[in-house]
């Protein structure tokens, strides 16, 4: 296995290594010149504090040059101004990305839950994170297998491909193809990510605070608290595999979906190897025929519904690659099950409750069951309590909505952004609800945004009236 993670020659930009059993080893060694790029991974505590410690002298730097240009044109720059530049915003985005693990974690959560609060030059670069993660040299692949499986790992696999799938923030998928046959999308952690998630959300939130790149009155503590307790799960790929399993589970028999299943004789903490899912990226239905893209959204909104009404168990990951689509038999694809979460029977009743109340516009009863949310305190202004119930209302929409919604043409979601920044703002509030609910709205914004992108349209309402029937 030595040879593996040594860099091979290369012909056309793909060398194979070969083992005694002979099975085909591909590494894809092509450099792009653009972003994502291939990016060894700081495994040590030490080298990641490196990392941000060149960050912030990077942007130090950065600050003083843009001190100087700026006085030299006559103009007495702030330190908001200094701070915040395009060129500061992108060191910070690409050292995050480069570091990946909770660090860059941490600049996507921040971007999805509190992106309309940022200044729209960082939340433009931060939101480019969730998609846009570097992927491992070949040798720390092969060190991390090595590690999970030993030195002969090799010998199992008729085919490994080295050119990752799909790169994220705690690791990247290989596809592989055993002896027996039976192919397998394989999931691997990058090194020192589990080891370095405290510290890494610690340092970059202190990062980010003395940027100045968040408001100064911002209360990000439980969000980032959360964030340390879901990365701990999601960097744990044998937790992975049992959310994947109970999931599975609760879809037994359903053949409008498929799931992987995971090989647990290949599975690790840091390793996940499962079944492959085949199918296309569900966005690319977007050209396809309008029966086709209701039904492919009918079906994924009723699936959310059941995950947190009927199951108490959401996988929270909405991001569009976690979602295929097989033309040859009509079912979609799930995958990425890191990002579960378990729903008490009181959260899901109470949230059932809400619903009703919006439902029936109950506003007595919508603000009573916010306030038990975590929408509200016993703090807030009359004024604001007003606005957030006018906002529930307004995120209801397509469930009150009379018939199929029609997502390709609705504004909702700028409109529900604007006013949630007038609200903050003109009420001097900045207070994110509980992570649970944020998690809940990360999956059914993302969902929304789904659909938006598919041009859907959905009789959400038809949907949801099992549950809200009294």
């Amino acid at each position: 296995m030595t040879e593996v993670a040594k860099s091979p020659s290369t012909a056309n930009g793909l060398s194979t290594v070969e083992n005694a059993s002979n099975p085909t080893i591909e590494a894809d060694q092509t450099r792009l010149a653009t972003t994502p790029r291939e990016v060894p991974v700081p495994a040590r505590r030490s080298a990641r504090l490196m990392h941000l410690g060149r960050l912030a002298g990077g942007i130090a730097g950065g600050v003083m040059a843009e001190g100087i240009r700026r006085v030299a044109k006559g103009r007495l720059p702030s330190a908001g101004d200094l701070l915040l530049t395009p060129g500061n915003v992108a060191r910070l985005a690409d050292r995050l990305s480069e570091m990946r693990g909770a660090a860059m974690k941490v600049g996507q959560l921040i971007s999805m839950e509190a992106g309309e609060f940022l200044p729209p030059e960082l939340t433009t670069v931060l939101a480019k994170l969730r998609d846009h993660a570097h992927t491992m040299p070949l040798g720390q692949v092969g060190e991390v297998l090595r590690g999970a499986w030993g030195q002969d790992w090799p010998e199992r696999f008729e085919r490994f491909s080295f050119q990752p799938l799909a790169a994220a923030s705690i690791g990247q998928v290989h596809e592989a193809v055993l002896k027996d046959g039976r192919r397998l999308a394989v999931k691997v952690q990058y090194p020192g990510v589990r080891q370095s998630i405290d510290s890494d959300v610690d340092n970059v939130a202190s990062l980010l605070s003395w940027s100045k790149a968040l408001p100064a009155k911002a209360d990000l503590a439980p969000l980032l608290e959360e964030a340390k307790r879901q990365l701990h799960l999601e960097a744990d790929y044998q937790q992975e595999a049992a959310s994947l399993e109970a999931y599975a589970a609760r879809l037994d028999g359903d053949a409008t979906f498929t799931l992987p299943t995971v090989e647990t004789s290949l599975t690790t903490s840091e390793v996940l190897a499962m079944s492959y899912v085949d199918g296309m990226p569900v966005e690319k239905l977007a050209d396809h025929d309008q029966a086709l893209r209701n039904r492919v959204a009918t079906h994924l909104l009723r699936l959310s519904i059941r995950e947190f009404l009927d199951w108490g168990l959401v996988q929270t990951d909405p991001n569009f690659a976690n979602f295929r689509y097989d033309a040859h038999t009509g079912r979609i694809g799930l995958l990425d099950f890191g990002a579960t979460r378990v729903y008490p029977n009181e959260r899901v009743a109470l949230f059932r409750n809400l619903l009703q109340s919006v439902l029936v516009g109950d506003r007595s009863k919508l603000e009573e069951y916010a306030a038990h949310a975590g929408y509200l305190s016993l703090s807030d202004t009359p004024e604001y309590r007003a606005a957030m119930q006018e906002l529930l209302m307004d995120a209801s929409l397509p469930v009150r909505h009379a018939g199929r919604y029609d997502f390709g043409t609705s504004d909702l979601a700028s409109r529900m952004s604007e006013k949630l920044m007038a609200l903050r703002f003109d009420q001097r509030v900045w207070r994110l609800p509980p992570p649970d609910i944020l998690f809940l709205h990360r999956k059914l914004g993302g969902l929304y945004m789904l659909c938006a992108r598919l041009r859907a349209q959905v009789d959400v309402g038809s949907l949801l009236a099992p549950y809200t029937e009294t």
